[in-house]
C-alpha cells in the first residue's frame, strides 16, 4: 500500500486514479477535503476496495502516526498543500499552518514510523514530497529555466511556504538518514482542476458568458504541464529515484497567459461556438496585476530525463485540446464545485481590482 496526501485535490485525485488504472496496489487516500478537496474526483473508485479514503489533517501527527502503523505503506507520496497564489496574498497564514507546520507533522509522524520498521522494509520506505517551480522565483526573458541546483528565490506567501517545506524535507533525509525525494513541477493542467486557477477558471466563465479575466499585459510565462505526465514522472521518481535527491518536472510548453487564453477560446470557438457567432476572445478583460507577480517560470526537466528515461507523453496542443473537452463533457463536475463561497472568491480576488484596458483581445 502507498499512504496519498491531498488525494482529493486536482494533481492528487489525478495520481489516485492513474495508479489505480496501472497497478492493483492499494491507496490510502488521506484528505482534509478543504474547499479544493473534492470526493466527486474519485468517484470512480466508490467500490472499488483498492482506494481507502480517511478524512483528516496533515497538521495532527497522532492521526497521521495511528493510520501508518496500521496500514503499513511502504511509501508516502504528499500532495497535500494550500497552492493558490492569489490566496495566500489574501490569507497567508493558512499556508504557513499547512505548508510548513502540516509537511512538518507529517515528516514526525513517517519518520516515527520508518524508524519502527524491520531492515528491510525500511530500506525500502520512500517519502516523496511533491513541490512546485515557484521556490525558484522569477526568470527573465533570456535567462536558462530553472534546474535542480536553481537557488531558492521564493516571491509570495505560496512560494515561501512550499520552499520551506522542501527544506524539511531536505534536512530530514540528511540529518535522519530519511529516505526522502522531492519533485519540482512546473504549472499543471487537465481534468479535476479547481476552477480558480487560469485555465479551468477561462473555460468556465467563457461559457457562462462572464469575462475572461487576464492579469496585467497577459505576457507572464508559464511552463505547462499535463497533469497526467506528472502522475507518470512521479510514478518515476517513487520507483527508481535517489534518495535524496530532487527532480525537476516539466511540460517543455513555455506560453505566455495571454496566448493561452486565446487558444482556449479558439478551441472553445471549434468546439461549442456562441450562438451569434463571435469568438469568445470578445470576452477577455484585463484586471489589474497581481502584487510579486512572477513574470517567467521554465523548467528543465533534463535531469529527470537523463536519469530516469521521463518525457512528457502529451504536447501543448494535445493536452489543451483534452482538458477542454473533458471540462464540456463534466458540465455537472463544473456545477458543484462553483458553489457560493467560490463565487464570492473569484468577484474578491478578480472583478474588485481596478480595471486595465479593454474588454477585447
Amino acid at each position: 500500500m502507498i499512504f496519498v496526501t491531498g488525494g482529493a485535490g486536482f494533481i492528487g485525485s489525478n495520481f489516485v486514479l492513474d495508479w489505480l488504472a496501472q497497478s492493483d496496489e492499494p491507496v490510502l487516500n488521506f484528505d482534509k477535503l478543504t474547499y479544493a478537496g473534492n470526493l466527486n474526483n474519485l468517484a470512480a473508485l466508490k467500490d472499488d476496495a483498492r482506494h481507502v479514503f480517511v478524512r483528516g489533517d496533515i497538521c495532527d501527527g497522532e492521526q497521521v502516526l495511528a493510520l501508518l502503523r496500521e496500514h503499513q505503506p511502504r511509501a508516502i507520496v504528499h500532495f497535500a498543500a494550500e497552492s493558490h497564489v492569489d490566496r495566500s496574498i489574501h490569507g497567508p497564514a493558512e499556508f504557513i499552518n499547512t505548508n510548513i507546520n502540516g509537511t512538518f507533522a507529517l515528516l514526525e509522524a513517517a519518520r516515527a514510523y520508518w524508524s519502527g520498521l524491520p531492515e528491510a522494509e525500511k530500506g525500502a520506505f520512500r517519502f516523496l514530497h511533491v513541490s512546485t517551480d515557484e521556490v525558484y522565483g522569477t526568470l527573465g526573458p533570456d535567462d536558462a529555466p530553472f534546474t535542480e541546483t536553481t537557488a531558492y528565490a521564493p516571491n509570495s506567501p505560496y512560494s515561501a511556504s512550499k520552499a520551506a517545506s522542501d527544506h524539511l524535507v531536505r534536512s530530514y533525509h540528511h540529518t535522519y538518514g530519511f529516505p526522502t525525494l522531492t519533485t519540482n513541477c512546473s504549472n499543471n493542467y487537465g481534468p479535476y482542476h479547481f476552477p480558480e486557477k487560469l485555465i479551468p477558471l477561462m473555460i468556465a466563465n467563457a461559457q457562462a458568458g462572464k469575462a475572461l479575466p487576464v492579469y496585467g499585459d497577459g505576457q507572464q510565462i508559464r511552463d505547462w504541464l499535463y497533469v497526467s505526465d506528472h502522475c507518470a514522472a512521479i510514478r518515476r521518481v517513487l520507483a527508481d529515484g535517489r534518495l535524496g535527491e530532487v527532480y525537476n518536472v516539466g511540460g517543455w510548453n513555455e506560453k505566455a497567459n495571454l496566448d493561452v487564453v486565446h487558444t482556449l477560446c479558439d478551441i472553445l470557438d471549434s468546439l461549442k461556438p456562441k450562438a451569434d457567432g463571435a469568438s469568445y476572445r470578445t470576452q477577455i478583460a484585463y484586471v489589474k496585476d497581481r502584487p510579486g507577480h512572477d513574470r517567467r517560470y521554465a523548467i528543465d526537466a533534463r535531469k529527470l530525463e537523463r536519469e530516469l528515461g521521463w518525457r512528457p507523453a502529451e504536447t501543448f496542443e494535445t493536452g489543451i485540446r483534452k482538458t477542454v473537452q473533458w471540462y464540456l463533457d463534466h458540465p455537472d463536475w463544473v456545477a458543484d464545485v462553483q458553489s457560493g463561497a467560490y463565487a464570492k472568491w473569484v468577484e474578491t480576488n478578480y472583478f474588485n481590482r481596478e480595471a486595465e484596458g479593454s474588454s477585447a483581445a
